[in-house]
């Protein structure tokens, strides 16, 4: 299992070293862009996130805001209205208890609203340059990509806590660059991805996925990629990248994952299914191994310390390019600590995710 899990992880780092860093500076586009934000109880977030989009370098013309409030009990509608005069659109929701998927249902209700040929969506909570809108748009265009994943990150950690959160969450986001350059998508992260409205109606939107509360990103993903994944791009690019916070606390960092791991239901690719099942029964195996270590003969305590570092060392070899990609390198010395204890977060995940319901923004969900 531990070769297996070697060739998955060099496979993975071989997929980002593919993609080129793409820089945009001699092109100007002239897309129409509709950028999409759901929004629930976000009041603290969402002013600065949409003066990071008012203060974008693209035309003004040609850019479009659409907030969607998802039945906020804050002011996060008042704020939003405020922005009324500069071109920001507000659509409250008024659905009450109906649904189990409202981010979805809000998405939709904004992209048939919508003016742009272009959807870009993002999150209440997140920060951008001013360069993130003409970056991607350019990227799209010169690479006639239909459907773009950008990089997210985490910053402005205010503990130790969140710094491992920072290099946990940039291992997924370069995974999920990964299987793009692999030409074979497997996730992305829906606080920065782009897409052509007439693909999101040519897909049939989110019918057939809106029965599960996450999966507005990666679901979509996976469709556009079952028959059309030379249409996805990933845009490497600084000036793409889109940054929010960590979790505070464990409880809400478990919540979070397990919502983003409950998607894995309705995979259909067979290729994502087995990729998962490999790294997820590696970790079961490596934990098993880790925690009987003490009770194991002198041979076997060796093969689980050789287990362990090669674990490090091909995790180490994938995260070092990401991380320099980000210019946040100093986070690897928190990778051995990392290595030991992601099996058992992994392996609670697997299971957790799966089954039975969870938190999300005030509702409960399954």
């Amino acid at each position: 299992m531990t070769i297996v899990y070697v060739v998955l992880v060099l496979y993975m780092r071989n997929g980002w070293m593919r993609i080129p860093y793409f820089q945009s500076e001699e092109h100007f586009p002239n897309e129409k862009v509709s950028i999409i934000i759901a929004a629930r109880n976000e009041e603290q977030n969402i002013g600065k996130t949409l003066d990071a989009i008012m203060a974008q370098d693209y035309p003004k013309e040609l850019l479009e805001v659409i907030v969607i409030d998802d039945h906020s009990t804050d002011k996060t509608g008042l704020i939003v209205q405020s922005y009324a005069t500069r071109g920001v659109k507000l659509i409250t929701l008024n659905e009450g208890s109906k649904l189990n998927s409202y981010k979805k249902f809000a998405i939709n209700k904004a992209i048939i609203a919508s003016e742009g040929d272009i959807i870009i969506t993002t999150d209440a909570d997140c920060q951008m340059g001013p360069k993130w809108v003409r970056t991607i748009i350019s990227y799209m265009v010169l690479n006639q990509k239909q459907m773009v994943s950008s990089p997210v990150s985490y910053h402005e950690e205010k503990s130790y806590f969140e710094k491992l959160q920072t290099l946990e969450f940039l291992y997924l986001i370069g995974l999920g660059a990964s299987g793009i350059g692999n030409e074979n998508p497997t996730t992305c992260n829906g606080a920065n991805l782009a897409y052509r409205k007439s693909l999101f109606f040519e897909m049939g939107g989110f019918k057939g996925i809106d029965d599960l509360a996450s999966g507005d990103d990666e679901l979509l993903l996976h469709k556009v990629a079952e028959n059309h994944s030379a249409w996805i791009g990933f845009c490497k690019s600084r000036e793409a990248v889109v940054y929010t916070d960590a979790k505070e606390n464990l409880k809400a960092f478990l919540s979070q994952r397990r919502r983003w791991a409950s998607k894995s239901t309705k995979y259909k690719d067979k290729k994502v299914v087995v990729l998962g099942v490999c790294i997820w029964i590696f970790n079961l195996v490596f934990l098993g191994s880790l925690l009987s270590v003490l009770v194991l003969d002198k041979d076997a305590q060796t093969l689980v310390l050789v287990s362990l570092i090669f674990k490090f060392l091909c995790e180490l070899a994938f995260l070092y390019p990401v991380l320099a990609f980000m210019r946040r390198k100093e986070l690897l010395v928190n990778l051995p600590l990392l290595t030991v204890i992601h099996p058992l977060y992994l392996v609670y995940i697997g299971i957790m995710g799966n089954i039975g319901k969870y938190d999300w923004k005030g509702r409960t969900v399954k």
